[in-house]
């Protein structure tokens, strides 16, 4: 197998893995892994847009993770974590600019994921090059999500380890688990 083959089909695993149930015992580091799975989904999406050919594979996984993976995360972070974080920040922390930005960050990203769904839909429909609006989209999205993982990672989830609570995690997790429709691991509760 080729390294060009053995990349993509690595890809596609991470796309395609479920993170263990466990993990919600400790919410922050699901987020964490979560935002691994949206980095990949970027490189996905930059060799999708200057493919010549795209690869089908590759298509479809991202379309499932998209479709699958993507709006609970945001979900996670809008409806709990940043709820959370607002109420436990210190003013020294000043994250309330942050989290707006990042909130709108997730509003227009979910306005795009959705026409990349669509787009990407199309694609496997016709084996024609990628449109080069197309291409400048998923560039686009994909340079945005890198910068929004980015920040996220250096200050958001840094600062939910320091200011969230044993009961915020707990809660946290739980409300995780259930979006998924998964079932928290009580036994596991680690904090």
């Amino acid at each position: 197998m080729s390294d060009s083959a053995s990349a993509v089909t690595h890809e596609i695993e991470v796309l395609e893995a479920m993170l263990p149930s466990d993990q919600f015992t400790q919410p922050l580091d699901y987020i964490f892994a979560e935002h691994f799975r949206q980095r990949v989904l970027c490189n996905v999406l930059d060799k999708i847009s200057g493919a010549g050919k795209p690869d089908h594979m590759l298509v479809n996984a991202a379309i499932s993770f998209l479709k699958t993976d993507f709006a609970p995360h945001v979900q996670d972070e809008e409806q709990d974590l940043f709820p959370l974080l607002r109420r436990r920040a210190e003013p020294e922390d000043r994250l309330e600019q942050l989290i707006e930005q990042l909130s709108q960050e997730h509003a227009a990203d979910k306005l795009d994921a959705k026409q990349i769904v669509d787009g990407l839909q199309s694609l496997l429909q016709h084996t024609s090059k990628v449109p080069a609006g197309f291409a400048r989209l998923l560039r686009r999205f994909a340079a945005n999500e890198r910068h929004h993982l980015t920040v996220e990672n250096a200050i958001i989830l840094p600062l939910a380890r320091l200011r969230l609570t044993r009961e915020d995690l707990w809660s946290l997790g739980h409300r995780m688990a259930e979006r998924r429709g998964q079932h928290y691991p009580e036994a596991g509760y680690a904090f």
